[in-house]
């Protein structure tokens, strides 16, 4: 079981897209919340970023049952994201994987701008130093170009389901069997990553985070139960068109392919040990 946590109330809206599936317990913390239960929190606002971080909630009875695996969203430049250092430091006994989705950076401005740098630059420097398990980058507008064109009225829930899907089945793979291939375990030093959608015809990546220096790229797909069964050469197909793909010592090129009965697609996921350049 892997507990969701979403800070802030446009993460929150992220972590709810998990509880339609049974594998996660969903905790949110917000300042929506109208009264703290077993799954949510209120949180207090200000009007100032030192006003957070003098005034940082005591959490860890609400988080006294949280799973010794935790996904942590935050979306960079909401003022709640001053709370995420403090909360951190109360969970730090369990494994973190803090997923920090970035809004459009070249249209903020001000303390949201601040905000999202000086965040952004921190909780990479706690992954590289081992306090997160990992921290993985998420771009709203990576994520928009991955979709297509969405409507105006449905934005932001397209977006944060497309991101929910995403780390459901990236979850997903990294603990089922694959019919073929094995992914490689990352380094231990690279614990900064990005995912991206993966074209399964071509396999071709759209990275929902421009990562710099990628080290391990491990890439999944999900093809059709007819076509694993029937389609000869398909394996050699797909390992050729993974030869062909940039490799050198510092970086390597995993595969798994899987089973699915819907359409195929896939996916993939680049580490490095390189902190990201504020953009």
């Amino acid at each position: 079981m892997i507990s969701i946590v979403g800070l802030g109330n446009a993460a929150s809206s992220i972590a709810e897209k998990f509880k339609q599936t049974k594998n996660y317990t969903v905790y949110v913390m917000n300042s929506d919340v109208q009264r703290n239960s077993k799954y949510k929190f209120r949180l207090k606002s200000y009007e100032t970023a030192e006003q957070y971080e003098q005034n940082i909630p005591n959490v860890k009875k609400f988080f006294s049952e949280l799973s010794d695996r935790v996904q942590f969203f935050i979306v960079g430049s909401s003022y709640s994201s001053n709370y995420s250092l403090g909360i951190l430091e109360q969970i730090k006994d369990k494994k973190i994987d803090v997923f920090y989705v970035r809004p459009d950076t070249e249209l903020m401005t001000g303390i949201p701008k601040l905000l999202d740098r000086v965040v952004f630059g921190i909780l990479q420097e706690y992954a590289r130093s081992g306090l997160l398990n990992s921290f993985t980058a998420i771009s709203n507008t990576d994520v928009e170009k991955s979709i297509g064109s969405i409507p105006i009225k449905t934005y932001y829930d397209k977006i944060n389901t497309s991101i929910f899907s995403t780390v459901h089945y990236i979850n997903y793979f990294t603990h089922a069997e694959p019919e073929i291939g094995m992914t490689s375990r990352p380094l231990e030093i690279n614990r900064i990553r990005t995912y991206g959608i993966l074209n399964p015809k071509n396999l071709d990546e759209n990275w929902l985070y421009p990562l710099d220096m990628e080290r391990d790229i491990c890439y999944y797909l999900c093809i059709n139960k007819d076509r694993l069964e029937k389609e000869g050469g398909l394996h050699k197909k797909i390992v050729d068109m993974l030869k062909e793909k940039p490799k050198n010592a510092f970086r390597r090129i995993s595969y798994a392919i899987y089973e699915t009965e819907h359409d195929d697609f896939g996916l993939c996921v680049a580490h490095t040990n390189a902190i990201q350049n504020y953009t």
